[in-house]
């Protein structure tokens, strides 16, 4: 298995030496060069599989530079920090709506899931070609948090995360800022989450900076973060039509900003997994809805909502799937990033809108029917339902019918957005005992302002 870039410049790479290098030294995504497809035989073998076998078996097919018992190790000791031994409870509602319940890591949100995994896949790398990395990367809550818990104390490994000053979520904050592990830097900038992520953006492009301070990428560029995320489509997938052997095609309903998790669904899809249609749901930050409903892809300014880690404008990975929506064509590509440089607007219309809603189905939820949603979910279920998730279930059903499973992936735990919950319900979720330990505990950051140049002065005085 090789990997290429989607700007198609960067090819013949390894996976090991695709994880190192995050972003493309041509500025684009890092994909794989051919999409593994797995058959129903081969479907149904994986099927009772747990979940850490599971993540080795499909793992495989995308990693050959790493022995399987290392790999195996390195999956093994990523899931063994999750709160239950299964690690991804799915929860049925009767029938055939079910909740994939992706937030039981450290840091009680779904990128723990990928950033467990990055984190220890970065050390074996490094430790093996013994080389040291600083890591870059920007957050619009979650992923910062479960970054740092995933790196903090590692050896030869700095991390530097970016995060718009006041825009996250209390825990969030407290999350990433009471760590004290020497090699976590926390930056706040004077911004939107959108400024921070084009920072980073602009400082990987910067291919002497990178190079001398050896950067590397733990947002949703890198591709590990995506191959690590495929795993629990397979497996929520697996327990919602448990005992079904004719394989079913089923609805997923994603909450996505960044569009990085609902692209790993589309790259299982893509591999074989009976998918019928991905929902994307968004808040009222709705870019990506405009553009799957109406071929709009156009900036406008971000909002703040009850889920903020989709108050995002600029979606990273969209390039990667546009790569595969112009046949996997880098000139044609690279003229449309470009063109979205210089005039922040994509047009879609004709054959490839009807691809686009061929693929995806997408949902905005405005903040009134976000704690609506939480608060008759609840009524009906007894259940607590995070400000994201809300947004999932309120696509669900929008678009819901009885004949067809629906999966909502339940991306974060609703104590980490406790505000919204109590608006929502009058009564406080129950804090699990990671959250209780760092409440009161003193904060560790730097404000800075939003500026490329004052985050590479920054890093350099940390690294002299």
């Amino acid at each position: 298995m090789k990997y290429k870039s989607t700007r198609g410049k960067v090819n013949q790479l390894s996976f090991s030496e695709t994880v190192l290098m995050g972003l493309a030294d041509d500025g684009g995504l890092i994909i794989p060069e051919k999409i593994p497809q797995i058959g129903k035989e081969e479907i149904l073998r994986l099927s009772d599989l747990p979940y850490k076998e599971l993540a080795l078996n499909i793992m495989e097919y995308f990693i050959d530079d790493i022995p399987r018992i290392d790999l195996k190790t390195i999956i093994n000791d990523s899931y063994s920090a999750f709160d239950t031994e299964e690690v991804i409870p799915v929860v049925s509602f009767g029938g055939n709506l079910f909740i994939g319940e992706i937030f039981h890591g450290p840091t009680h949100a779904f990128k723990d899931i990928a950033l467990q995994f990055l984190g220890n896949l970065f050390s074996f790398i490094l430790n093996q070609k013994g080389q040291k990395m600083n890591i870059l990367g920007a957050t619009s809550g979650d992923t910062g948090s479960a970054a740092i818990y995933g790196f903090k104390g590692k050896k030869d490994i700095n991390i530097f995360i970016l995060h718009p000053h006041g825009k996250v979520s209390p825990v969030q904050e407290l999350q990433m800022t009471t760590v004290d592990d020497k090699n976590v830097f926390n930056i706040a900038i004077e911004g939107t989450f959108d400024d921070c992520q084009f920072i980073v953006k602009s400082i990987f492009n910067d291919l002497e900076f990178k190079k001398r301070y050896s950067l590397g990428a733990i947002n949703s560029i890198n591709w590990s973060r995506v191959l690590a995320q495929i795993i629990y489509y397979f497996y929520t997938y697996f327990k919602s039509t448990k005992g079904n052997d004719e394989l079913p095609k089923v609805y997923f309903a994603v909450p996505t900003g960044n569009f990085g998790n609902i692209f790993a669904g589309y790259v299982a899809k893509k591999m074989g997994l009976p998918i019928k249609k991905l929902i994307l749901a968004t808040n009222e930050n709705n870019i990506l809805t405009r553009f799957i409903n109406n071929g709009d892809y156009s900036l406008s300014k971000v909002v703040e909502t009850y889920s903020p880690s989709m108050d995002i404008q600029i979606a990273s990975n969209l390039e990667r799937y546009l790569y595969f929506l112009y046949n996997e064509e880098s000139e044609i590509l690279s003229e449309k990033m470009n063109e979205f440089e210089k005039n922040k607007r994509l047009s879609f219309k004709g054959d490839e809108l009807k691809k686009i809603q061929s693929d995806f189905v997408s949902i905005s939820t405005s903040n009134e029917q976000t704690l609506k949603t939480i608060k008759n979910f609840y009524k009906k279920y007894s259940y607590i339902l995070d400000p994201h998730t809300a947004c999932a279930i309120n696509a669900v059903e929008a678009v819901y019918n009885t004949q067809d499973i629906f999966i909502a992936l339940a991306t974060a735990h609703p104590a980490k957005f406790e505000d919204a919950i109590v608006k929502a319900i009058g009564i406080k979720p129950e804090e699990p005992s990671r959250i209780k330990q760092i409440k009161g505990k003193p904060k560790r950051f730097t404000i800075l302002q939003n500026s490329i140049e004052d985050v590479k002065r920054f890093i350099q005085e940390a690294l002299s």
